[in-house]
């Protein structure tokens, strides 16, 4: 059998993706990784791409914007609490804090998480 793995939610900031955004690293498993984002207000993150994962999101907090490039589809997406999106492998992708407080969401990606050099920098939006 095998141990349940937990992690509790961080107040200090785990690293800096490669984005720009905080991140706090949660559980963990052999198909999986979670993290929790947060980007401060009047931020933009830089826009990226991932090689090999693809990214779910679910927004906690805050409110802002999502833009995504996948091929020759372009679209923006208003993101506050309770929006859920996917990220597919390659897309590139820029989000930005438009509000007072904090922009937050948790965030899976499958397979986990290998490390810095997945994601790449992109020309964005902003």
């Amino acid at each position: 059998m095998t141990a349940v793995a937990t992690r509790v939610l961080p107040n200090a900031f785990d690293v800096l993706a490669p984005d720009g955004s905080e991140v706090r690293l949660l559980a963990s498993g052999r198909y999986g990784s979670m993290a929790h984002f947060k980007l401060h207000p009047g931020q933009i993150s830089q826009a990226v791409a991932h090689r090999t994962v693809e990214e779910l999101w679910y927004v906690t907090s805050g409110e802002g914007r999502m833009w995504m490039y996948i091929g020759e589809s372009e679209d923006t997406v208003a993101l506050h609490a309770g929006v859920s999106l996917a990220i597919p492998i390659g897309a590139h992708f820029q989000f930005r804090c438009d509000g007072e407080t904090p922009l937050e969401a948790v965030g899976v990606t499958m397979p986990p998480w290998p490390g810095m050099a997945e994601a790449y920098v992109v020309k964005g939006k902003w």
